[in-house]
């Protein structure tokens, strides 16, 4: 049976989906930009213009759709206007609240890492893959990550570390298309190793027949060596 005291369905909802590590908070791996930039299906740049919630279809959780009016993208071909879903929300007297996941609300400008998902596009690496855009009062438009109450660890070296900086809009841009091209430098590096690999065992394929006489060669060659000695 529903709730009727939204803050009491907040409570439990964080209670049953959730084990509090250290201070109430969660551990999360954090991710480095460019895997960020590698893994998103679309990023984008816009504001917050209609929100929804409502249950999914097993009518045991609540997802929030987003719809956000596109200003600019930086990775992807998303235009006009996408609906990012996230879960959690309020349905009548019924909320639901997880941790780790972004907060949408209509007004706010954002720049978002999404990944494709049967329900929809989502948010990639949860809060980490969503940024508050916020203007410095100088025309300035500065790009924040949001607050979360997990602890990001570099999983590496075993040790907590500080959220992203904030930083410019446009400075934050240039990070994005800096990482593309990392990227696509890596990816075109890898494709030609693969097809200098294909080459050589192609070569080899094609001159089986020389390659086994030539074999033939040596080990004779070594067996009368080995004979005079």
């Amino acid at each position: 049976m529903a709730s009727n005291n939204p803050r009491l369905a907040l409570a439990f909802a964080a209670a049953v989906t959730f084990v509090p590590v250290a201070a109430k908070a969660t551990i999360a791996e954090a991710m480095k930009f460019d895997d960020k930039v590698e893994q998103a299906s679309s990023i984008v740049v816009g504001k917050v213009v209609k929100q929804e919630s409502r249950w999914d279809e097993s009518k045991r959780r609540i997802l929030t759709y987003s719809t956000i009016q596109v200003e600019e993208t930086l990775k992807g071909n998303q235009a006009g206007q996408t609906v990012i879903v996230t879960p959690g929300g309020q349905v009548g007297d019924v909320a639901q609240a997880f941790v780790g996941i972004p907060r949408f609300n209509v007004g706010d400008e954002h720049v978002v890492f999404t990944r494709n998902t049967h329900a929809g596009p989502t948010v990639l690496f949860f809060e980490q893959g969503a940024y508050r855009v916020e203007s410095d009062g100088r025309g300035e438009k500065i790009v924040r990550p949001l607050v979360s109450s997990a602890v990001l660890m570099d999983t590496q070296r075993g040790v907590a570390v500080a959220p992203e900086h904030a930083r410019p809009l446009r400075e934050f841009t240039k990070e994005v298309r800096d990482s593309g091209r990392r990227i696509e430098a890596v990816r075109a590096k890898m494709i030609e190793q693969q097809r200098a690999e294909a080459s050589f065992w192609g070569t080899i394929k094609r001159n089986k027949l020389l390659v086994i006489l030539a074999l033939a060669g040596a080990l004779l060659a070594s067996w009368q060596l080995l004979r005079r000695q």
